[in-house]
């Protein structure tokens, strides 16, 4: 392998926002000396678990990490230094909201060995940021993103779009702001309705509408040719960069490498002899909290992944990349070509539909591809013979 990763999850957040899907929880009062504790205790024990591991990443998501005290922060990076040992120059990235309360931490958390920061804007727009739920301000998230880029050497920040009622030409502007106030990197995302959110509630009741796919589309493709031009090329679907300054951590993801995730429903993927294992901790924070002062960790599950779903997961991953997915990574991850997992009448017509390109050796989506992209790795998998014996996705 080469790089490993260590996803940090902090489950707290001031509010829950609409939106959201992820495993992040709202408590009055968090034991702050229990949570440190905790955390160093599963860190001990997964590297028990993989060792002769370097760590190239650390990513401290959440939830809202910036809450995380830095001491906390301080000491986890320096347990994981002390367990695995971390490569020259690792990637540690922290994941902040723009208040003017969590700003002020910036000094402590850099000096704790934070060196990226990635910011939840999400809109230079007071109307959008309330209708997203957010806290902060327009000028509450301008004044962050001068303090990150005062105090980290790599920064980025999220915006969302795509959002009901909202105009290309508003999102035009948001994206001029952006662009003057740009580091390296942005990561843009389009507002998705997902299950079990209040916005999913409200979609259901016909209270809330959806934007038209075409103004989408053409918004994404707006925004993904502007970017280009400006210097910032997507190397993944919702992720921008001048080349050389991509997330490493998150490149290990969509590269399907290993990684050990840490705390209340952090996943992971590991190889061990050949074979991956999925790995989840409990999700619940104060179930996984007693589980690792019990325990020592928190895993739920920890499930070896047949060929199947390491072809699957592959797929998935490394096809929102723009690099797509080397004969490398299929040699490494299923020992054959793709060729030898694919059907070759599919690629053939994939190919000729301008879907798919396999001229540099390796497997990947099209500009044309990415805009179809949920069919497109359903059409790849469901021709592997793999799948014709175990069943399509």
């Amino acid at each position: 392998m080469t790089a490993f990763g260590i996803y940090v999850h902090w489950p707290f957040c001031l509010i829950k926002c609409p939106y959201c899907d992820f495993n992040s929880h709202v408590r009055n009062c968090i034991d702050q000396k229990r949570w440190r504790s905790a955390f160093l205790s599963e860190i001990s024990y997964a590297a028990n678990e993989t060792p002769g591991r370097k760590v190239s990443s650390i990513f401290f998501g959440g939830g809202t990490p910036s809450l995380m005290p830095p001491d906390t922060a301080a000491a986890v990076i320096d347990k994981i230094g002390d367990t695995w040992g971390l490569i020259e120059g690792a990637e540690i990235t922290l994941e902040a909201n723009p208040t003017s309360v969590e700003a002020e931490n910036f000094t402590r958390l850099a000096e704790a060995g934070i060196n990226r920061l990635s910011l939840g804007v999400q809109s230079f727009d007071e109307t959008a940021l309330k209708f997203l739920g957010r806290r902060h301000s327009v000028q509450e998230a301008l004044n962050a993103i001068e303090l990150a880029a005062t105090h980290f050497e790599h920064f980025s920040f999220d915006l969302i779009y795509a959002l009901p009622g909202q105009s290309r030409n508003k999102w035009q502007f948001e994206l001029s702001t952006a662009l003057s106030l740009a580091g390296s990197h942005l990561s843009l995302y389009q507002l998705t309705i997902e299950p079990g959110t209040p916005f999913y509630g409200l979609w259901r009741q016909n209270r809330l509408s959806k934007l038209g796919d075409d103004v989408a589309t053409s918004m994404y493709i707006e925004t993904r040719d502007r970017l280009a031009t400006e210097g910032l090329p997507g190397y993944e679907i919702s992720n921008h960069a001048i080349p050389g300054s991509e997330c490493q951590h998150n490149l290990l993801y969509w590269r399907y490498e290993d990684y050990v995730g840490i705390g209340p429903g952090a996943h992971g993927r590991v190889t061990e002899n050949n074979t991956k294992f999925a790995i989840e901790r409990r999700r619940l924070p104060e179930r996984w909290l007693a589980a690792v002062e019990q325990r020592g960790h928190g895993t739920r599950h920890r499930v070896a992944l047949d060929q199947k779903e390491r072809l699957t997961e592959l797929i998935i991953m490394g096809l929102r990349t723009t690099a797509g997915i080397s004969e490398a990574q299929f040699q490494r991850e299923l020992g054959v070509s793709y060729a030898n997992l694919i059907d070759e009448i599919t690629l053939t017509n994939m190919r000729a539909a301008g879907l798919i390109d396999t001229t540099a050796g390796s497997l990947r989506a099209t500009e044309k591809g990415q805009l179809k992209l949920d069919g497109v790795i359903e059409h790849l998998i469901n021709s592997s013979p793999i799948y014709q014996t175990m069943g399509k996705l």
